[in-house]
């Protein structure tokens, strides 16, 4: 067994790790990105257009293949278009309207869930372009350590 102070040095290790990592609105490229937030925050899941256009007209496609249905959020012609959106994302997922004119179509995701984790994919129908970003959901943890106490 491992004695209290090294558990807990562990523990709070890895917290901070998760933390500290990566906290959502670097540059998409063609390998997928990492995104990690903590339960309860908002995250950007970054997606942009190469070279930037505008994008405010265009038909954007944001889900998770592994959800029935697979629809996070989707931009059709510059409307948002809901019917098909998976329930668990109403109201909690969006991109930002003036960003969309520099090609921007990062997905806001607010009030993260645990639930939320995943591969999300950002796709274009018309350019048949997609790219992946990872999502990753971290709990806080709060614990105390109560002194040792000889018997």
């Amino acid at each position: 067994m491992f004695p209290m102070n090294l558990l807990s040095i562990i523990a709070m290790t890895g917290f901070l790790l998760l933390m500290f990592t990566c906290k959502g609105e670097a540059q998409q490229t063609d390998s997928p990105q990492s995104v990690t937030v903590m339960v309860g925050e908002d995250a950007v899941l970054p997606c942009f257009l190469k070279p930037p256009k505008d994008a405010t007209k265009m038909t954007v496609e944001w889900g998770r293949p592994d959800l029935k249905p697979r629809f996070v959020f989707v931009n059709l012609d510059g409307q948002e278009y809901s019917a098909d959106q998976n329930e668990a994302f109403r109201g909690r997922s969006s991109m930002i309207p003036e960003n969309l004119k520099n090609g921007d179509v990062s997905l806001k995701l607010s009030d993260v869930r645990i639930s939320d984790s995943g591969r999300y994919r950002c796709y274009f129908p018309r350019e048949k372009k997609e790219y992946f970003t990872e999502l990753v959901v971290g709990k806080k943890i709060t614990y105390s350590i109560k002194p040792f106490s000889s018997y």
